[in-house]
């Protein structure tokens, strides 16, 4: 008989291994006292998701805070200045000492629920490279067609221009009021209302193409489709939506810091990609393909 040589075996065993790897993932838990947000984290991203589990395995998430919260936008944390932060101080500026390159995906959106990294401004950050720790989620809220198939930047330069002449002073003394006033469905509702008017007047078109499939999204879902191409989403919320809404809805302070203290503790665990599909529902994309 002959003898395999030992070369074959080796990478026979290789392969299975890596068959294996593959049949893996890792699943996030976040831990808050107002309960837990159990997340997947994109293969596609593989810079964010491995440092992502990196600092969980480290524990370094550990008692930071969810330091910044917007209802119908975000919840945003991972700030390690945020552990010890005396009430009323202002974060955001910590993390590990190093970024992380940008990792745009056109497939991943701001969906709600959507894991994605903080970062510096563009004009700190040309690049767009993400924070090495700090990291938000997305509530967002439901869109209509038409909110989303709007151009905010040539829809800003026809305002300008609009609001130039005296005769159409009093539509902006009003939406001056309802954004003042706080009231922004009624602010975005006029704006919209408007956009006919500003177009007919300035000869500016405003419309954007906007794809079906995000079209279909952030109608129904929602989101925050202004984020897109702006910062990375690496990773999605499959079970514990709902602790998104909590935590957006507490009281907090004029920088958008909630009042009380919501501190969270990550950990990382890996399973079976078939276990995580039966446990939370989630679909991996090759299975959905089949």
């Amino acid at each position: 008989m002959k003898r395999v040589p030992f070369i074959c075996i080796l990478s026979v065993f290789i392969v299975i291994m890596s068959g294996c790897a593959q049949n893996k993932d890792y699943v996030v838990t976040i831990k808050t006292r107002y309960g837990d947000m159990v997340a997947i984290l994109y293969d596609e991203t593989p810079k964010h998701k491995e440092n992502f589990i990196k600092l969980a395995k480290e524990h370094y998430f550990d008692s930071t805070l969810f330091h910044r919260v917007i209802a119908g936008f975000m919840i945003q944390g991972g700030d390690p200045d945020s552990k010890s932060a005396m009430p009323g101080q202002p974060l955001g500026r910590g993390g590990p000492g190093y970024t992380i390159d940008a990792e745009f995906n056109p497939k991943f959106i701001h969906e709600r629920g959507a894991l994605s990294a903080a970062r510096l401004g563009d004009q700190q950050n040309p690049a767009k490279a993400s924070s090495g720790s700090q990291f938000y989620i997305v509530q967002g809220t439901v869109m209509t067609e038409d909110e989303l198939k709007l151009d905010q930047s040539k829809f800003d330069v026809a305002l300008k221009q609009f609001f130039q002449n005296p005769v159409n002073r009093p539509a902006y003394d009003s939406i001056v009021a309802a954004y003042q006033a706080g009231d922004m469905k009624g602010y975005q509702s006029m704006l919209l209302q408007l956009k006919p008017r500003v177009e007919k007047e300035t000869g500016i078109t405003t419309d954007k193409e906007v794809s079906p499939e995000k079209l279909k999204v952030y109608t129904t879902v929602g989101g925050a489709p202004s984020l897109d191409g702006e910062y990375t989403v690496f990773g999605k919320v499959i079970q514990g939506i709902e602790v998104v809404d909590k935590i957006a809805a507490v009281q907090k302070d004029h920088g958008d810091r909630p009042t009380e203290d919501i501190r969270m503790a990550v950990s990382v665990e890996e399973m079976p990609r078939k276990k995580i599909e039966k446990l939370y529902g989630y679909q991996y994309p090759e299975t959905k393909a089949k």
